[in-house]
């Protein structure tokens, strides 16, 4: 099984089941869609915020539900690991509630549905404890849009 999409900005995706081919599965690329959103966040809030970040990953494990079809996301763990001398954990912990909250479209629609997504930060300075801390959980059925008024 193979299908490709264009998108209007010109690109093309191939979706697949040969893994040989590094294909990806729809759910994987809407989980992989999810980190990289959220790290772009993440990375570029930190910037504005001059955190001296000289390390980042980001992790993402998901589970879908066995049955009933259609096999739906059901729990969604985010783990931002940061590394850098001069980086502040409260600052961290902003940039992942904001991305999480308001600037990652992937991430409000995943949750706003059935599915529970776990944000967390791994922060390492030297000579400091690592900070790793689970910073939000938003949904399920939970809408990160802002309240009128």
């Amino acid at each position: 099984m193979r299908f490709a999409t264009d998108t209007g900005t010109g690109r093309r995706i191939v979706f697949g089941d040969d893994r040989a081919g590094n294909e990806l599965s729809p759910v994987e690329t809407l989980v992989a869609a999810m980190a990289a959103c959220s790290a772009m966040d993440v990375v570029s809030i930190a910037l504005k915020k001059r955190q001296g970040i000289e390390r980042y990953e980001i992790r993402v494990r998901a589970e879908q539900r066995d049955r009933p079809y259609p096999r739906v996301l059901t729990h969604v763990e985010v783990t931002h690991e940061v590394e850098g001398a001069g980086v502040d954990p409260a600052a961290i912990r902003r940039c992942v509630r904001l991305s999480a909250e308001k600037y990652c479209p992937v991430s409000a629609m995943i949750s706003d549905g059935i599915t529970e997504v776990r944000h967390r930060m791994r922060v390492l300075r030297p000579g400091h404890d690592l900070v790793d801390e689970e910073v939000i959980v938003t949904g399920p059925f939970r809408s990160t849009e802002a309240p009128a008024g």
